[in-house]
């Protein structure tokens, strides 16, 4: 955030800051005018153990830019980041906000979240993130639950107690095997996996507290809470969710940016993985240069001439766009 901050002051624009998030606004901001945010994130993920490369070191081979971040999400940061610039060079008829958020590997509530009440409120959004350039028009939510089974103590060498792993396993077989009744064209069905399973003080004693931990990744057509309660109806075990904020979110076709991508020969998708679109309460698309495949990988890269092309297709996308 502070070499981010220190490159843009260095153009000669003003910056904005709270926390790790940096902002800046189009000359001539005017509230006449819609507003396009431009937003990628400036955290990563920690690295993981197969890097042969230094991950905190930026190494340029081949045409590749290696380092952690660099795909996700460095390289939608520096091509918004540019695209902004070219536009502003002439006069549009929307004002545009580039902001690089902070804590989006973590829904992180220091990040977007903290500052979406301090900047100019968007009419639109462009989330960077490795879409090759193509436009995800709607994201599925997450939804993470702790779920508690409980039985009663007792001697494993003796016909007693009641076996919370027991009781758990019952309603674990039901999140691998419901269905949700309504799938979407663009993001398929809503999927609940079990992920984290934790049962048992010793190897002769009756269990009689087991906890698991399931990952609900929603589609449009629900939200966490409707879901939240359909989930209450059928499992035995208590059911807590760790937060409702994470709502699945969809942008229309018909939409003029997406318009535009489509006759330039970008192909509108639904994403599996979450992004900070899932916080914005207005429309917006997720695109951006890379592979999200390479994303949390070992010796992660960028190719540059993706990065040339991402910022082509944002100029080409966003200059003389008309949004309401």
């Amino acid at each position: 955030a502070d070499m981010l901050e220190t490159y843009i002051s260095n153009t000669g624009i003003k910056t904005n800051r709270k926390g790790n998030n940096i902002w800046i606004l189009s000359p001539g901001f005017s509230d006449s005018k819609p507003t396009i945010l431009l937003n990628s994130h400036i955290d990563t993920v920690k690295p993981v153990s197969g890097w042969t490369k230094e991950p905190f070191l930026p190494v340029l081979q081949d045409e590749k830019l290696y380092g952690l971040g660099s795909n996700d999400a460095g390289a939608s940061v520096v091509s918004l980041l540019h695209a902004f610039y070219l536009l502003t060079q002439k006069k549009q008829d929307y004002n545009l906000v580039f902001l690089a958020s902070c804590e989006e590997e973590i829904s992180g509530k220091n990040g977007i979240e903290s500052v979406l009440r301090d900047i100019p409120q968007p009419g639109f959004a462009i989330v960077g993130e490795p879409t090759e350039m193509h436009p995800a028009v709607a994201e599925k939510g997450l939804m993470v639950l702790d779920c508690v089974s409980k039985g009663q103590s007792g001697h494993a060498a003796r016909n007693e107690g009641v076996n919370a792993i027991y009781k758990a396993v019952k309603d674990i077989e039901w999140f691998r095997e419901y269905r949700f009744a309504d799938e979407s064209d663009l993001l398929g069905p809503v999927k609940m996996t079990v992920t984290m399973i934790n049962a048992g003080t010793q190897h002769n004693v009756i269990p009689d507290k087991c906890s698991f931990v399931v990952d609900v990744r929603s589609n449009e057509l629900y939200s966490n809470e409707q879901l939240y309660e359909i989930i209450q109806k059928h499992a035995d075990c208590e059911v807590t969710p760790r937060s409702f904020r994470l709502n699945s979110s969809k942008i229309a076709l018909e939409n003029p940016f997406v318009q535009r991508a489509v006759t330039i020969g970008r192909k509108p998708f639904g994403s599996p993985t979450l992004s900070d679109q899932a916080l914005m309460p207005f429309p917006s698309v997720k695109m951006g240069p890379g592979n999200s495949a390479r994303s949390h990988t070992a010796d992660e890269y960028i190719c540059l001439h993706e990065i040339r092309e991402a910022i082509e297709f944002y100029y080409k996308l966003l200059d003389g766009l008309r949004i309401s």
